[in-house]
């Protein structure tokens, strides 16, 4: 069996974040044959709250698939490359081995996909495994949960060599699949981003002019906005560390050490080593890295330190709460500079594919300098929004600040939120100020990591101007 790489997968999790189809028209799933190869599965749809990582783009569209589904049809591929710019229908096939041999022939003959383009599915890193199926999400039929009974019983388990000594917990973790003649038997559990999310814009990017530094055990990079800074589930090609690797002829592939949003441009360190990686990690959790961004934003915002507490959930869009909620995370961020310029063109706007998200039209916006305190995800977008000035096209943000402003009191966590008098009255208010939220940005919005910075400024960096400058 090749090499693999532990990549857990919870599916209480990834069903908050991606909504899933109704049971009837979920998936036909192949079981063990002396299960009778009973239906098992569940297709997984994004829905226009997911965050980046379910955005999901497809192949060239030739023909229509045949069917694993009565009730939907998709269309056939040939390869994944080159990267198309539409996107097409999520989809993600969940399956039980039924006859053991090569995976990319069971992948084939299962879901009527040609070879091609199910080995470059494995080369994108799209195709999971686990020895034994994880347990069917909350929407899974009675049928489905009692197939998964069936194929985790103990004297079926017992009959396999591969999972003994090992926990049910164990053998139900996921793996990258990372060969095509990698060997899968009855009863191996497979996970197919059969749309796997793609990064078109990767394609269009002079990765060498975007090489700030390039350091004996680090490279910066002026991260370009509509591109991942690692691998994301389902893909590890179209990635800043895989092209900025190439463009420098690396034989050591780089590795991400922080993150910024897909939609966000800017200063992103890489290391050259795991040892600088763990050097660099160690350096962020002791404070000693200094970032420093610029947002473009919609309305102004006073100089000094904003303060929230950020919702313990992971998942988009993030809830801040201007009051202390015991559980919740601080959120910190210093607003240095706050100056007035004209509102970006709608040519400029259209250059960077800025989304329209109905903000009312003003002849100018605000660019703030910022210190970011803390590093949240999404912490300057909801701090900004939950300031009423959003970032401009913050698609996800600017539609509750919008909706929030016509409907004062639809947060409930904001400053005129109302007094509640039970928990799930509250429950229902947070469920439909979520609702209020948009979808994430496709490519950019306006904001830039436009410095950063360690050890005291020893080591300094710059990135280029901003879109709304350019």
């Amino acid at each position: 069996m090749g090499s693999v790489a532990v990549v857990p997968m919870l599916f209480a999790d990834s069903c908050r974040s991606i909504a899933v189809t109704d049971a009837a028209s979920a998936f036909p799933i192949s079981v063990n044959k002396h299960l009778n190869k009973h239906a098992f599965g569940w297709c997984c749809r994004s829905s226009n709250n997911t965050n980046a990582s379910e955005t999901i783009s497809s192949t060239t569209v030739a023909g229509k698939l045949t069917a694993t589904s009565s009730s939907n049809s998709y269309p056939k591929y040939d390869r994944l490359l080159p990267c198309p710019a539409h996107k097409s229908p999520p989809r993600i096939e969940h399956l039980v081995v039924s006859e053991g041999g090569p995976v990319l022939e069971y992948i084939c003959k299962v879901l009527d996909l040609p070879h091609l383009f199910v080995a470059d599915l494995i080369q994108f890193g799209a195709v999971y495994f686990a020895l034994v199926s994880p347990e069917p999400p909350s929407t899974a039929t009675a049928e489905q949960i009692r197939i998964f009974k069936e194929v985790t019983k103990p004297l079926v388990l017992q009959e396999r060599d591969s999972i003994k000594g090992k926990t049910l917990r164990e053998a139900q973790k996921t793996f990258r699949v990372t060969d095509v003649n990698q060997v899968v038997e009855p009863g191996t559990y497979l996970r197919v981003h059969v749309h796997p999310k793609r990064f078109p814009r990767c394609y269009e990017i002079d990765w060498r002019s975007r090489i700030i530094a390039v350091e004996e055990s680090y490279v910066v990079l002026d991260k370009p906005a509509g591109t991942s800074v690692g691998e994301t589930i389902g893909n590890i090609e179209e990635s800043c560390v895989t092209f900025a690797t190439r463009a420098l002829g690396l034989t050591t592939p780089l590795m991400t050490t922080h993150q910024i949003d897909n939609c966000t441009e800017g200063c992103v360190v890489l290391a050259r080593n795991k040892e600088y990686c763990s050097i660099f990690h160690c350096k962020i959790r002791e404070k000693k890295v200094k970032k420093i961004y610029l947002a473009l934003a919609a309305s102004p915002l006073p100089i000094g330190i904003i303060k929230h507490y950020m919702r313990p959930v992971n998942v988009a869009p993030r809830l801040l709460s201007e009051d202390f909620i015991k559980g919740w995370h601080i959120c910190q961020l210093e607003v240095m500079e706050c100056r007035k310029i004209p509102w970006p063109t709608i040519v400029v706007q259209d250059e960077y594919c800025i989304e329209d998200c109905g903000w009312p039209f003003q002849d100018y916006a605000y660019e703030c300098k910022i210190n970011l305190l803390t590093g949240r995800t999404h912490q300057i977008r909801a701090q900004f929004a939950a300031c009423k000035a959003p970032i401009i096209g913050d698609s996800m943000y600017m539609a509750a600040t919008i909706a929030e402003m016509i409907n004062p009191g639809l947060n409930p966590f904001g400053k005129y939120k109302k007094d509640f008098d039970c928990e799930s009255e509250k429950e229902t208010a947070m469920i439909n100020w979520i609702a209020q939220h948009g979808k994430e940005p496709s490519v950019a919005i306006g904001l830039q990591a436009c410095q950063i910075s360690w050890d005291d400024d020893e080591h300094f960096y710059r990135a280029g101007s901003p879109w709304w400058r350019c």
